[in-house]
């Protein structure tokens, strides 16, 4: 691994103004279809094998996404969001329950992850943030653990079964990352060591667990960095930083790496309110490349821009995940405002959050462009 990470500049994000072809459609109602129609759903990642390629029990694919029950406001799910399970075929989406009994997990709630089936087809290693502590008040501590269980398919039914007590994967140093423990948000953000991605590189089979961080080695309010921890001797150890975005955005958020052509292509989502003021950057789907998890790592398309929001309605998606298979999934946000604003609304907000998967697309990978495949 580098030991100096990348740094996303602002001079780069100049460039995305000319990428009219990175615009996603507008959502129309018929886009936005419930999975559960008395939940919302939103974070996502599927099960997948350590190469990366998407498990595909039964011919379908299996889907974890965070979900609550519908409040009032949508915002308050994240004090309360559960890992839930479901899959995907030519039907549309089913549900499955919950993932984990109540109680199971040591955060007071479960934030997102990723999971790697083995190739037993059975054994199933679920990586996930726990935020807050059981029992406790609410915090935004994040802290990242790992369980291992079983993942059943049997006809329409499916479960997840047998898991062992989580385990914390590893902790922030509080050199290279900062200790995201904060009792409340801070300048209308929280401080990030969540979203643990697991990662096997093809070219050694060494073990990578992705997240997304805050630089622990600098003070100041735009310090989103990804961060990477690497198993040695069959713990997980901190490394540096990949990629730093000091002074440009806060947060690199859901961050996971797919191997293309020899390529390694690092994907991220981020939103608009998070890059500093003035530089116009869209909430969407962004990413960087390199020859090697070594780095140096290059914007793809020179600005990190693969896919965003419509102009029309820049806040209709987010979560984008990308699959080994290029496919892409993200989940419904805020949609069909034509301008209106929801930040002082919880009843405006309900009407308008989607809290479903999104239309899906794929992207092409071809060197250091990474482009919406168009039909």
């Amino acid at each position: 691994m580098t030991t100096a990470p990348t740094h996303w500049s602002a001079d780069a994000l100049a460039g995305i103004a000319d990428q009219a072809d990175a615009r996603l459609p507008v959502f129309a109602a018929a886009d936005v279809m419930p999975i559960l129609p008395d939940h919302d759903l939103w974070d996502m990642w599927q099960i997948a094998y350590a190469d990366g390629r998407t498990a595909m029990p039964g011919g379908r694919s299996w889907w974890f996404f965070l979900a609550t029950p519908r409040f009032d406001d949508p915002e308050s799910r994240h004090d309360e969001a559960r890992i839930r399970l479901t899959s995907h075929g030519v039907d549309g989406w089913r549900d499955h329950g919950v993932t984990f009994a109540d109680g199971f997990t040591p955060g007071s709630r479960e934030w997102s992850g990723s999971a790697v089936l083995g190739e037993d087809d059975t054994t199933l290693t679920m990586y996930f943030t726990a935020s807050g502590r059981r029992g406790g008040p609410r915090t935004f501590e994040q802290r990242l653990f790992e369980t291992q269980g079983r993942f059943i398919v049997e006809g329409d039914e499916a479960r997840c079964e047998g898991w062992t007590d989580p385990v914390e994967s590893v902790a922030a140093d509080g050199h290279h990352y900062i200790v995201a423990n904060q009792a409340e948000p801070e300048n209308g953000g929280i401080k990030g060591f969540r979203d643990p991605a697991y990662f096997r590189d093809p070219a050694d089979g060494s073990e990578y667990l992705l997240f997304v961080g805050s630089a622990g080695w600098v003070d100041e309010h735009l310090d989103g960095v990804i961060g990477v921890a690497k198993r040695v001797d069959g713990r997980w150890a901190i490394q540096p930083a990949m990629i730093e975005a000091i002074g440009v955005n806060s947060e690199l958020e859901r961050p996971h790496i797919i191997v293309r052509d020899s390529l390694y292509y690092c994907f991220w989502s981020t939103q608009a309110k998070r890059f500093a003021a003035g530089l116009g950057a869209p909430t969407g789907l962004y990413a960087m490349v390199a020859d090697s998890m070594a780095g140096p790592w290059r914007p793809v398309n020179g600005t990190g821009l693969v896919a965003a929001n419509p102009v029309e309605e820049p806040t209709q998606a987010y979560c984008w995940w990308v699959t080994g298979e290029g496919d892409v999934i993200s989940f419904v946000d805020y949609w069909g405002l034509a301008g209106a604003d929801v930040s002082t609304d919880a009843a405006l907000r309900r009407r308008h959050f989607g809290g479903t998967a999104a239309p899906w697309f794929r992207v092409t990978m071809a060197g250091d462009r990474v482009t919406i495949a168009r039909d």
